[in-house]
């Protein structure tokens, strides 16, 4: 069976809707791998600063954005089966996005749908993404 990776997703601000953050939770458990980390929204510069320093070592930082790749899921599991070493850093900015910088530095981008989506609902989206491309590499019918 393919490798899923060590996966930290970090997003901006707290989610407020109950309904999302339940359903964030519940793939949280089903993928011990993901981890989350909330930063603060406060303003593009501040949030791509915290990002960064959140990248230690062999990190490799992956911006979600809409100019990023798009990828189908079975596509997205085996880009995630062939990460090296090191943590895979996705980084979901908030209301106002992700900043220039950001994306420079970052290893990767990232698109969920060329569609715009209300920041929670994309967190909601991705970690439901990581939990398909999880069991598409475990062989599990889930993702069908």
């Amino acid at each position: 069976m393919p490798n899923f990776p060590k996966v930290k997703l970090i997003t901006v601000g707290k989610v407020k809707k109950a309904w999302i953050r339940q359903g964030i939770e519940t793939y949280l458990k089903r993928v011990p791998e993901l981890t989350l980390t909330v930063i603060k929204d406060a303003g593009l510069e501040k949030e791509a600063t915290k990002g960064l320093e959140l990248k230690k070592g062999s990190d490799r930082l992956i911006v979600l954005a809409e100019e990023g790749q798009t990828q189908t899921s079975v596509q997205l599991a085996q880009w995630l089966s062939q990460a090296d070493s090191g943590t895979l850093l996705f980084f979901l900015g908030g209301a106002e996005g992700v900043s220039d910088r950001l994306k420079q530095n970052a290893d990767h981008l990232l698109s969920l749908s060329p569609m715009t989506f209300p920041h929670e609902l994309a967190q909601l989206m991705f970690v439901e993404q990581l939990y398909r491309a999880k069991t598409i590499l475990q062989g599990q019918e889930y993702h069908k």
